[in-house]
């Protein structure tokens, strides 16, 4: 997909990723890359004995492996100029080994900054079960086009 500038975002507009499976080479990673080794994530007898009953992704993992997705995309590639913010963030169910991750997301907003634009986004993942398991509202700024 090519880069789009503000001027290209129409709200309504939905995008949707290929899908990515969560490994857990993923989780031991990431534990390592954040110092986060809870044993949630990284103790299978720990995990066991919790609610979910095996291992379950750092629900940071999840946001991080969504935008990593949303960037394969190709659709702000280029014309990007922050990530400005997120908003309502939620982690509904668990990500566990060998879930599989696609992103549904459309644009909700867009909002003119005279030198950039702010396109909002909502975000959910959904495991191959269709369950969302993360929710969010992204807020990205976008270069204009320049015009003569």
């Amino acid at each position: 997909m090519e880069s789009l500038y503000f001027e290209d975002f129409e709200e309504g507009m939905e995008l949707k990723t290929s899908g990515r499976t969560i490994t857990e080479a993923d989780i031991v990673m990431f534990a390592a890359l954040t110092g986060d080794w809870n044993p949630l994530h990284t103790d299978s007898e720990f995990a066991k004995k919790t609610i979910f009953g095996q291992r379950i992704a750092h629900g940071t993992l999840t946001f991080a492996i969504m935008t990593g997705l949303l960037a394969r995309l190709g659709f702000i590639e280029k014309t990007v100029l922050a990530f400005y913010g997120v908003d309502k963030l939620r982690f509904t169910n668990p990500v566990f080994i060998g879930d599989t991750i696609t992103v549904l997301a459309k644009v909700v907003e867009k909002r003119d900054k005279q030198q950039f634009g702010v396109v909002t986004i909502e975000a959910n993942v959904v495991k191959q079960t269709g369950d969302t398991v993360m929710k969010c509202i992204l807020k990205v700024a976008v270069k204009k086009k320049v015009t003569s």
